[in-house]
């Protein structure tokens, strides 16, 4: 069975805005900052039992602004979300958690 994935997205830690965008680029780091606050920080995933086989990215393809974040178990930056909110790497099918670590107000 295939699973349509769809961007990941999340919202800044301190104010909830969903006006959040990735400022640097994989390998470096995954420094997000939220265009209402001004705050930065970075999504750190971990693997939450289970495994999604068949996950489709989306199309179009993210954009290199959009919110990323690398999987906890095979380092991807495939993941997505499905439509019911869960988040998946679709490179290796791991199903996901999510949390926001090194916050810093703006």
């Amino acid at each position: 069975m295939s699973v349509s994935a769809r961007k990941l997205e999340f919202a800044c830690p301190l104010c909830g805005s969903g006006e959040v965008f990735y400022s640097c680029t994989p390998g470096c780091c995954f420094n997000h900052v939220c265009g209402n606050c001004g705050a930065t920080f970075e999504p750190e995933t971990h693997p939450i039992g289970g495994v999604l086989k068949g996950v489709i990215p989306p199309d179009p393809l993210p954009e290199a602004s959009d919110p990323t974040a690398a999987c906890a178990r095979c380092d991807s930056t495939a993941v997505y979300m499905t439509g019911t909110n869960t988040i998946v790497c679709a490179s290796c099918g791991t199903i996901l958690g999510i949390e926001m670590t090194e916050v810093h107000g703006g």
